[in-house]
């Protein structure tokens, strides 16, 4: 169209037949699946902090970490089980062992990753909980000499399982043909591990004595900033698919998780021996994680929803003579 012509026909709008979507949206729930997904990363990073500092010689932070981590990987696991509906659907997945598949993998990482915590959580936890019925077992001579050694064993194991706890659902949600996450696989992964690392960081300082929580502050410092900057990456790389994240109800959760982030980061690192500050680090810390988990579901829940965050995507790959639509990752 040559300069001060009027356009004849109207610009385009991206519709599909009859004003459906042109994928379905995903059917996961809320609060469950966000919950499940902050539970896991939270799981996995308190893990590798336990080892880190226990390693350090830091006995009371490794203690409550060892703990969270547990505590993350059995709630997640019932947070999953009331997402699928029925227990069974849970064991049915491990029916099937299938590396290609993120699903499958994940079902398996969490069954481990679980029991690991637990044995390392029992370990630590033997010496120190009262006599009772429940407790009985950890007094018997046989399991009191072995159980020390165990968990540390499952300690050191967490520490692969940890990390990958913290980013297997990014890899899951990437893996789908949603295009809010699809297209953000390079950086969902650092996205959730920084969140997790923030939310791990957040759960030792409100859960450990001030003079023992230095590297808690530090890991949360540190996780605050790598969530923010995978955070802004992304949405600028992505351009038009990246809107979801900034617009709407998927937006104003972003936003939010964004400035919680922000504020619980700058608290965490002046916190020092102050508690008043160290519990809102903690809480601003974990409200920001638990709204990126929130914002990234409605994102992908948007982009579903509207045609043209899968048809524009199309047509420019076809005009720079790629295939219309990205292979994937087996």
């Amino acid at each position: 169209m040559r300069r001060g012509e009027e356009a004849m026909v109207p610009e385009a709008e991206f519709r599909s037949y009859y004003g459906q979507p042109i994928i379905k949206s995903p059917v996961w729930h809320e609060p469950h699946m966000p919950v499940y997904l902050y539970l896991g990363g939270l799981s996995g990073a308190a893990s590798a902090m336990a080892l880190a500092a226990g390693a350090g010689g830091n006995a009371r932070l490794a203690l409550t970490a060892r703990v969270t981590a547990a505590l993350g990987a059995t709630t997640g696991a019932a947070f999953l089980v009331a997402e699928l509906g029925r227990p069974e659907r849970f064991l049915n997945m491990m029916r099937v062992f299938k590396p290609t598949s993120p699903m499958s993998m994940g079902s398996w990482l969490l069954a481990v990753h679980g029991g690991l915590t637990a044995l390392a959580a029992a370990s630590a936890l033997g010496p120190v909980l009262p006599a009772s019925r429940a407790t009985a077992i950890l007094r018997v001579p046989a399991v009191a000499a072995l159980l020390p050694a165990a968990g540390d064993a499952a300690a050191v194991v967490t520490a692969l399982t940890g990390p990958l706890m913290s980013t297997y659902t990014a890899v899951l949600l990437a893996d789908t043909a949603v295009p809010a996450w699809h297209e953000a696989h390079r950086e969902l992964p650092f996205l959730f591990a920084g969140s997790a690392l923030a939310s791990a960081g957040a759960a030792g300082m409100l859960t450990t004595p001030r003079a023992q929580a230095a590297p808690a502050r530090a890991a949360a410092v540190l996780g605050a900033v790598a969530e923010t900057v995978a955070g802004v990456v992304m949405e600028r790389r992505l351009g038009l698919v990246g809107e979801p994240y900034r617009l709407g109800k998927a937006g104003r959760r972003m936003r939010a998780a964004r400035a919680l982030t922000v504020g619980g980061g700058l608290l965490a690192a002046v916190a020092g021996r102050s508690r008043v500050l160290t519990g809102l680090s903690g809480v601003a810390l974990t409200a920001g994680a638990l709204c990126t988990r929130f914002g990234v579901l409605e994102a992908g829940k948007a982009s579903a929803a509207d045609p043209k965050y899968t048809v524009v995507p199309q047509r420019r790959r076809l005009d720079a003579g790629e295939p219309a639509s990205v292979p994937a990752r087996r």
